[in-house]
């Protein structure tokens, strides 16, 4: 019973296992790439930011980009998230490469959330 609750989910709520891996795409349908993972408030625990890992082939390459939780709303129908950017704007914005968490503090929040058009949460 307790496996059951951890990997499923209700009408509201999903696990973070199914999160990891779920699909990205443009508000035009176009497939951005793959929530690689997400952030939490250690304090609040809200989602700060979404890290989509974008580029690259079969995710060798990809780069990992943080967008803001608030700007992907899931969608039903394509069994991912939406986010109103294209690719474009995407390829310009903050990322690191795999493995590189080395100056991820809020001065890099700020930088993620200013670059979307968002305040960075309280800090």
């Amino acid at each position: 019973m307790a496996d059951r609750l951890v990997t499923e989910e209700s009408n509201r709520l999903i696990s973070s296992e199914k999160v990891d891996g779920t699909a990205v795409y443009s508000r035009d349908g176009e497939r951005l790439g793959s929530v690689k993972s997400f952030m939490v408030d250690k304090r609040s625990g809200k989602a700060e930011y979404a890290v989509l890992q974008f580029g690259g082939l079969f995710g060798i390459g990809s780069d990992y980009y943080p967008i803001p939780w608030d700007m992907l709303a899931y969608d039903v129908d394509q069994g991912g998230y939406v986010v109103d950017i294209d690719k474009e704007k995407l390829e310009k914005a903050p990322r690191y490469a795999s493995g590189d968490l080395e100056g991820h503090d809020d001065r890099y929040s700020r930088e993620v959330h200013g670059y979307w058009g968002f305040n960075a949460p309280f800090i």
